[in-house]
């Protein structure tokens, strides 16, 4: 189930975003939250699993035709294909009329979720 951040997650949403490569260090993982903050066209979306834990988090930007994941990022536990995919398909349950879209570092991401619905 993905749920919007809101700041009572902001301990939780800095664990699950330090899972992505580029954010290890803190002030650059407090950079991003920060950014995801201010504009009401980005969003942060907590990923629970099927046992309710929060597991993942993912980055979009929304757009008027398109939602961009500019990041995913899994508990090395629940890290598989099917739970990206199951999150990709909320996403695209949360934006029906918008495509999902990658970035240079997501594209294959979303590339393999699509395939999967061909």
């Amino acid at each position: 189930m993905l749920l919007k951040y809101r700041n009572d997650y902001e301990k939780v949403a800095m664990g699950l975003l330090s899972f992505a490569p580029a954010l290890k260090k803190i002030d650059r993982l407090q950079a991003e939250l920060q950014w995801y903050q201010n504009s009401d066209a980005r969003q942060l979306l907590l990923w629970k699993d099927v046992n309710q834990d929060f597991s993942g988090i993912v980055g979009a930007e929304l757009r008027p035709h398109f939602v961009v994941i500019r990041l995913i990022a899994l508990t090395p536990a629940v890290r598989t294909v099917d739970n990206t995919n199951m999150i990709l398909n909320e996403l695209q349950d949360m934006y029906p009329k918008q495509r999902i879209m990658g970035t240079l570092e997501t594209t294959h991401i979303v590339a393999k979720w699509e395939a999967s619905h061909e």
